[in-house]
């Protein structure tokens, strides 16, 4: 097909749903793991949506009005986000491993007029609403139901198509270092990402995808929610990752790609290796979301077979920002790739920009950014510049050839003596050693240097390793000046939804 005559690019959600249910009514869209008999196709999940936003309607929201979810994943949680999404209605999913007094604020502060929850959670967030001084309506939701309360007596009414400009995503940082941070995401930020995805990755009709991310966050939303209606592929959806019954339910599901994060890897690795039946129609897997250790990307490569394409995204760009290429031979091990459906550059602190090899801020702008933060101009203001472009807080640096590497957050880089060093250099050092499967730098407060290196340790189940053992590998790996001064064995590390190690929580180890 000519250029002239190619379709117009989706600009909202509404569009990408509707284009698919005209195009494939009877093609699958998602299905359970658990219950196959309950797939859902496109035509099903277009009238879905419509009963959604009557049901949605009857609880008092109103276009532009925002619903939250305290659910996790399941098909009638995907039926609810499509749904309001359909209807243009601002949908906030609450991370359900927050702290309560967090998740007492982002219900408050959303300024959310309902809020659908799963029976397990009802007691909790009735507790939380109380403390609100606003009406706030509560559904309550089976994620794992066959239908929504009260579907069967609404009418499905068709609602107004939303504008390309209006709010469609309120998701809230994770707020490690403060109060959590609204992001507020376009139906056109989530449409044009959906679709960079389907185009970066060559996806297509026949793809499926399985969806073990929680939903509440947006790689889960935007790479395994979005994406396939933007190519009219299809989702597989299990309650829950489990390392034992991944293979199982990818190939019992057909499952041709897999989207997960590096701590996923790292126990999909040690569960070890399954016969090929199980992974052979799988022809890539996709890793976002934190920095995937090139050891851990070799050992999976090589116990699998199957190939990792390295990505990197934030909430405030819906997800992907960098991306490797598709072709094996083109990728590059450490790095999160080159720009993906925007633009990339590197900048230091007067915000100029640098020269390829010199470490910096990344930086990024294109379609996908976000408006801002929701009812925090001077949140917004500090995060971009006064050219539009969005501080991503993330050190690293390009090369020649386009390739950006991350080395660190900003808040996060150890200043030692003066000198700066980015925790990942000694992260990977150590998960080197056969005795480490998990390792985490931090600054430490030190009356000499400033700052001391502090490192937490996950062994592999069985080793035997001690301090003096890693002490003396670090000085062979890394020098004495990298050593870490500090050492401490945990049994995990503390973890965001998307399993990115929240390192300034490691710090009062060390006091």
């Amino acid at each position: 097909m000519s250029a002239a005559l190619a379709p117009r690019a989706a600009t909202t959600v509404h569009e990408l749903i509707e284009r698919e249910a005209r195009r494939q009514p009877s093609a699958i869209y998602a299905v359970s793991t658990e219950h196959p008999e309950r797939a859902v196709d496109y035509a099903q999940l277009a009238q879905g949506c419509r009963r959604v936003a009557s049901l949605l309607r009857a609880q008092g929201a109103q276009p532009g009005d925002t619903v939250s979810l305290v659910m996790p994943n399941g098909l009638q949680t995907l039926r609810l986000l499509l749904g309001a999404l359909h209807a243009g209605l601002c949908v906030n999913p609450v991370n359900l491993v927050a702290q309560p007094e967090q998740m007492r604020y982002v219900l408050a502060h959303s300024d959310c007029r309902v809020v659908c929850v799963a029976p397990e959670w009802e007691e909790r967030v009735r507790a939380m609403l109380g403390t609100i001084d606003r009406a706030v309506e509560l559904l309550v939701v089976d994620p794992d139901g066959l239908s929504l309360p009260g579907e069967a007596g609404v009418a499905a009414v068709e609602p107004t198509p939303p504008m390309p400009g209006a709010l469609a995503l309120l998701m809230y940082t994770s707020g490690t270092t403060g109060q959590p941070k609204g992001v507020m995401l376009t139906q056109a930020n989530l449409a044009a990402n959906a679709q960079a995805i389907g185009d970066e990755h060559g996806l297509s009709a026949s793809d499926r995808v399985l969806a073990v991310l929680p939903l509440y966050h947006i790689n889960a939303f935007a790479v395994t929610m979005l994406a396939p209606l933007a190519t009219g592929g299809s989702l597989a959806m299990p309650p829950r990752f489990s390392a034992r019954q991944f293979w199982l339910q990818a190939s019992q599901t057909g499952c041709t790609w897999i989207n997960v994060v590096p701590t996923m890897i790292s126990y999909l690795i040690e569960a070890g290796p399954v016969p090929l039946e199980l992974t052979e129609r799988i022809r890539f897997c996709r890793s976002a979301s934190a920095a995937l250790a090139p050891e851990h990307h070799r050992a999976f490569e090589s116990m699998f077979g199957i190939g990792i394409v390295e990505t990197m995204g934030l909430t405030e760009t819906a997800a992907p920002s960098f991306s490797n290429p598709m072709a094996p031979r083109a990728r590059k091990l450490g790095s999160v790739g080159r720009a993906s459906g925007c633009e990339a550059k590197v900048v230091d602190a007067a915000l100029d920009e640098v020269a390829d090899g010199t470490t910096g801020e990344l930086a990024i702008r294109g379609p996908q950014v976000m408006l801002g933060y929701y009812k925090n101009d001077d949140a917004t203001r500090a995060t971009f510049t006064p050219d539009g472009w969005l501080r991503t807080g993330d050190l690293g640096h390009r090369d020649a050839d386009g390739f950006f590497f991350v080395t660190g957050r900003i808040k996060e880089l150890i200043i030692k003596g003066g000198e700066n060093i980015a925790p990942r250099e000694i992260d990977e050092a150590l998960l080197q050693h056969p005795a480490v499967r998990e390792a985490a730098a931090v600054g430490v407060p030190d009356r000499h240097y400033g700052q001391e290196i502090g490192v937490c340790i996950v062994l592999r189940e069985g080793a035997d390793c001690d301090e003096a053992a890693l002490r003396a590998f670090c000085e062979g790996a890394l020098g004495r000046f990298k050593t870490p001064g500090h050492f401490r064995f945990v049994e995990d590390l503390p973890r965001g939804p998307s399993g990115k190690v929240q390192r300034l929580r490691l710090a009062p180890l060390f006091e």
